[in-house]
């Protein structure tokens, strides 16, 4: 079924957190010239319009949108948002969120329902919102970035349950989603990094000592990239990835 949004040559795109990091890396990734994209951020403006601007510049039309994804109802709006924009939605990739250090006994309530809000009832609410719309698509994608945390427990390994807990929700979550969606031809598929190189500046899950330690539990002895997170996600979004969906796949140099 051919919606007016997507031709042979263009696709309506959706990537939340896409200001910087793999987000940013993702967005890049996958716009080719004629496509269409809606990327989004918390709070991070600046970031985002440079984004958009390169984006534009590779022959692509781009809306942006600030949204904080931990708040009830958040990821339904940004859904309607893209909707009411360009009509419909070809590939959604949500990947939006942080990681909270806070170890049990320590971490708030409040920290605990930031992450949850942040990542995984946002991918609940956009899953919902957006089915109608993947559906009527000729080739509809969603990808969720995941993480180690729900797969790995080490103590020689960092641990973080809020985070964890969350990104295990949002597992869940594209599961229940690629079983509702397999039948429409519609792929779901959550791309879970392990510890990836980070943008000098932004927020960082590690402290200097963790990420030096960090190499050694790693088979690969390195950080991925955050290209290298942005082209399994390519991959996924991609004809030819269309008999892989309901997965959960890794990409952390051997971490187990």
């Amino acid at each position: 079924m051919t919606g007016e949004h997507m031709t042979e040559q263009s696709r309506t795109i959706v990537v939340t957190g896409a200001a910087s990091g793999i987000g940013a890396r993702i967005s890049l990734r996958l716009a080719r010239p004629g496509d269409q994209l809606f990327i989004h951020t918390r709070a991070n403006s600046d970031g985002l319009e440079r984004i958009a601007e390169t984006l534009r510049d590779q022959g692509c039309t781009v809306e942006t949108g600030l949204w904080d994804l931990a708040e009830t109802g958040a990821g339904r709006r940004l859904v309607e948002a893209v909707q009411a924009a360009f009509g419909g939605i070809d590939v959604m990739v949500q990947n939006a969120g942080y990681a909270n250090r806070s170890p049990l006994g320590e971490a708030t309530d409040a920290e605990f329902e930031a992450a949850h809000g942040a990542i995984a009832r946002a991918f609940f609410e956009m899953s919902g919102a957006s089915m109608d719309a993947l559906k009527a698509s000729p080739m509809g994608r969603v990808i969720a970035i995941g993480a180690f945390g729900p797969h790995v427990w080490r103590t020689n390994a960092p641990v973080f349950p809020a985070t964890a807990a969350a990104k295990a929700s949002l597992e869940a979550t594209a599961k229940a989603l690629a079983l509702q969606l397999a039948p429409d031809g519609v792929t779901v598929n959550v791309v879970a990094p392990g510890f990836i190189e980070k943008e000098p500046g932004t927020h960082m899950a590690l402290t200097p000592e963790s990420i030096a330690q960090s190499h050694a539990v790693i088979p690969m002895g390195r950080h991925g990239t955050m290209e290298e997170v942005a082209a399994v996600v390519e991959f996924l979004a991609s004809k030819d990835a269309g008999y892989v969906t309901g997965q959960v796949i890794h990409v952390n140099g051997g971490l187990v």
